[in-house]
Parts: C-alpha cells; sequence; structure tokens
C-alpha cells in the first residue's frame, strides 16, 4: 500500500506490506527506490510487517533542498515508523541506506532491534572519495544521462554485466528518473556523512555487514577491518556493489538467518 507524510513541506513516500508484528524497515540506495526491494518483500511479507521508504529525492519523494544528510532521511524514516506506530524495527539498509540506517540508529537506538549493513559501511568518505562525488556534482549539472549510466555500470562487477543485462538496465532507467536535484542533494549529504562506527560498536542490537567480495565502491579488506573493529558479523558474497541482484538468493538465505526465520 502506498502511503505518504510531509517532512519539511516536502512529500515523502513510503509503501507497507505484510501484517506480521515485527516490523521490517528497508532502505534503498543511491540512484535507487522502493522497487529495488521486490524479491526481499515476497519472501518477508508473509512473516513480517515492511515499510519501504522512497528516501528524499528518489523514487516518489520530494526533494527538500540541495542537500539532503543523512541525518535529515532518518528523521524523516524515524516519523514513518511513528506514523506506523512501530515501536520496534529491525533496519536493512543498502549502500545510502545503509548510512540512513546509521544515522537512525544512531539518533533513536531505542527503537532499532538489529541493523543491517547491505553494501553500506559506518566509515565515512576518504578525501578521494569526497573528490570524486565533487567531479559527478559537476558532471550532473551538465551530463547528467551519461553520468547515471557510468555510476550504474561501476556498481557491478565486470564478470556479472553478461548475467544480469536486463536487470542492469531496469536499474539505469529507474536511476534516470531521480531528478537532478536529488542527485546533487544525497552526493551532498553522503560526503558530509560523519564516521558512525561507534555506533556499531557500542550497539545493543543484532548487527550484520553484507558485503561483495568485487565490491567496486567499497574495498573489502577495509570492510573486514570495519567489522573486527566494531565486533559486527560480516558475511562476504562474491560479487559486486549490487549484492541484491548478482547475489540474491545469497541475500535471501543470510537475511533470514540474521532476522531468525528457518
Amino acid at each position: 500500500m502506498e502511503n505518504s507524510i510531509i517532512y519539511k513541506n516536502a512529500k515523502v513516500t513510503y509503501y507497507t506490506y505484510g501484517k506480521g508484528t515485527t516490523t521490517l524497515v528497508l532502505l534503498h540506495g543511491f540512484l535507487e527506490n522502493s522497487k529495488m526491494w521486490k524479491l526481499i518483500i515476497d519472501e518477508f511479507s508473509t512473516t513480517h510487517h515492511i515499510i519501504c521508504v522512497d528516501l528524499l529525492g528518489h523514487g516518489n519523494s520530494e526533494c527538500i533542498g540541495y542537500v539532503h544528510t543523512m541525518e535529515e532521511m532518518a528523521e524523516a524514516v524515524c516519523q514513518i515508523i511513528q506514523h506506523e506506530n512501530s515501536s520496534k524495527i529491525t533496519a536493512i539498509g543498502h549502500s545510502m541506506g545503509g548510512y540512513v540506517a546509521l544515522a537512525l540508529a544512531e539518533k533513536h537506538p531505542e527503537i532499532v532491534e538489529g541493523l543491517c549493513l547491505l553494501n553500506a559501511t559506518s566509515q565515512s568518505d576518504s578525501e578521494e572519495r569526497k573528490k570524486i562525488r565533487n567531479r559527478a556534482i559537476a558532471m550532473a549539472k551538465t551530463n547528467y544521462k551519461t553520468l547515471v549510466s557510468m555510476s550504474i555500470n561501476n556498481l557491478f562487477a565486470s564478470e556479472t554485466y553478461q548475467n544480469f543485462k536486463e536487470e542492469i538496465e531496469a536499474c539505469r532507467q529507474d536511476a534516470l528518473k531521480t531528478p537532478v536535484q536529488g542527485y546533487i542533494a544525497c552526493t551532498e549529504g553522503m560526503k558530509l556523512r560523519e564516521n558512525r562506527a561507534k555506533v556499531l560498536r557500542e550497539a545493543k542490537f543484532k548487527k550484520l555487514i553484507i558485503t561483495g567480495k568485487k565490491d567496486p565502491v567499497l574495498h573489502l579488506e577495509s570492510i573486514k577491518k570495519e567489522a573486527e573493529r566494531t565486533n559486527t558479523l560480516l558475511i562476504t558474497l562474491s560479487n559486486g556493489h549490487m549484492s541484491h541482484i548478482e547475489n540474491r538468493e545469497e541475500v535471501i538465505k543470510e537475511l533470514k538467518e540474521f532476522i531468525g526465520i528457518n
């Protein structure tokens, strides 16, 4: 069911599925929207209440300016959770959605029972990564379609291109629906985000990192060290940054174990 709230004078759209007593909050990544969670919804909606949020500037949610901080997006998500009368949630965030989930857990740890970072990290951007984002923002203003196409291609392991051509094209078409303002605002927000390793390290809730061995965005060795430093369970899959597509069966299996479904 499609629903919405108003956050800072902008409509934030979200979708609900299932009727379980336990709530899963699914947060998509950059240039994605709630549609990315279809397989996960199909697997878990028979046992759980599911909330899928279109984050600011993505899907059917509006922008609030030219910077969308992770804290602002997390606060919008929190308002949705309250609107749905959910007192406890397990958050699963893909890429940027993981950054939002961490900001939510930092501000509202009392509502979080579990947190899964799917191809995401608690670390802040390196200086080199910030420079890459600045170049992307400049290109977004002049050659947006090419930029988005390149961005989508760069998320997959090179070996998976042939196997997932149809899925990659679907991702590209969805990404192109993201307005330039949404692209810039979220890129600025990701560039400014804080290191939230402390959130994982001091967490009282269950926590899991799922990463790709060939992820072109997040370096495997860095993620391994992060998991060790924060005492977080790490699952390493065989492909790239889009594990829900490239390793879909394994992702579903690991999420079932994490959530506690036999």
